[in-house]
């Protein structure tokens, strides 16, 4: 078994490591190319203002997005004063919402325009079940439509059609937070370093045997470093888990456990602004680091209820404006060219000359990450 999954990991590590940064790799834009340029001058701007109309007229869009407190305000806030149509944010854990969708959809229910969301919910949940339509039919407004402006010269869809979710984030994952009142940062240069006998016990992860940033984490090592490095650091070291970012979170800025790994970029936000003396260490050079996209994942879902509204939801986010606006917001850096990166901390912004593995490469997430996962919980007896 584990000879079967090392060859996985070796295939995958081959095959969806991202392009250089800003370019999709081939595995994870999927084979459809951009839309056609769109028509110019009146004739896109009657179908661009007649779509504005119907969408005033529907009066909401639902979207289902992350729980982060900024997108929650700021995204709705500049989407009505643009257009004049109401965004119902719906925040919160997107697998039991999954769950109740599926559950409306059997009785004929559907209450849900728009999804924002990570590789788990959109590969294996929404995308399996049917729920999205595509994405290019429905882009009418230029600067959705300019390809010339995304990695690679297409957007970047990532599904096997190219044509029903629509990545919109790619950055890099800080992988080890630490409190600098308890630990120096100069002690932590080689990811071997986090194997001393003084840090038994005072290492905290985000829970690697379920879906999340924890797996994300433990599934690249898994494949940079080796499963001997998995079970020194994840066994032998006695590391504690957690499912709840606020925990984690709390535990460091306490040192509690000094050491951190794969806590959301979001809290670490919440503890800077808090004065809190939190870091993110740079990635140690045996493992460089691994691109994601968060909750950058953009699927219309079909039979909506606000048809128009979602379009227009759609189009917007697509744009450098709207683009630009959510990822401020939710603070994970644009794959758009013609947005200036320097609003993201350097450190998350890809460097183009790096050849980086992409976690959310759909051949990692829906094959090779299971079984990397199933090794992880035997490794872990849990």
């Amino acid at each position: 078994m584990l000879v079967a999954i090392l060859l996985l990991v070796a295939l995958v590590g081959c095959s969806s490591a991202a392009a250089p940064a800003g370019q999709p790799s081939t595995a994870a834009a999927g084979p459809a190319a951009a839309p056609p340029s769109a028509p110019g001058g009146a004739n896109w701007e009657a179908a661009w203002n007649a779509l504005i109309e119907a969408a005033r007229r529907e009066g909401t869009v639902v979207v289902k997005g992350p729980p982060t407190q900024r997108v929650r305000v700021e995204l709705p806030a500049a989407f009505e004063a643009r257009f004049g149509v109401k965004l119902e944010y719906i925040a919160g854990p997107t697998g039991p919402y999954v769950e109740k969708l599926k559950l409306e959809r059997q009785a004929g229910v559907y209450s849900t325009d728009v999804f924002l969301a990570g590789a788990d919910t959109m590969y294996t949940a929404v995308y399996p079940e049917k729920m999205l339509d595509p994405i290019p039919p429905v882009l009418i407004h230029p600067d959705a439509r300019d390809a010339s402006q995304w990695p690679g010269g297409k957007l970047w869809f990532v599904d096997p059609e190219g044509q029903y979710i629509l990545r919109l984030n790619n950055y890099l994952t800080s992988m080890i937070q630490l409190n600098t009142q308890y630990i120096r940062p100069e002690a932590i240069t080689s990811w071997y370093d986090l194997l001393k006998p003084e840090y038994k016990g005072k290492i905290a992860s985000f829970d690697p045997a379920v879906s999340g940033s924890g797996i994300s984490t433990a599934a690249y090592l898994y494949h940079a470093l080796g499963e001997e490095y998995i079970k020194r650091l994840y066994v032998d070291q006695e590391p504690v888990f957690s499912r709840d970012e606020r925990q984690l979170g709390d535990w460091l800025a306490r040192g509690t456990y000094p050491i951190v790994l794969s806590l959301t970029e979001a809290e670490m936000n919440a503890l800077r602004r808090d004065g809190l003396p939190v870091i993110n260490l740079p990635h140690p050079p045996e493992a460089p680091g691994h691109v994601t996209a968060g909750f950058g994942l953009l699927g219309l879902v079909n039979n909506a209820p606000h048809p128009n509204a979602a379009k227009l939801f759609v189009n917007w986010i697509a744009t450098k404006e709207g683009m630009e606006i959510w990822s401020k917001a939710e603070n994970i850096v644009p794959v758009r060219l013609d947005i200036d990166k320097s609003a993201w901390r350097p450190e998350l912004v890809p460097r183009p000359d790096q050849p980086y593995f992409d976690t959310y490469s759909w051949e990692f997430v829906t094959e090779t990450r299971a079984a990397v996962m199933q090794r992880l919980r035997e490794l872990l007896r849990r």
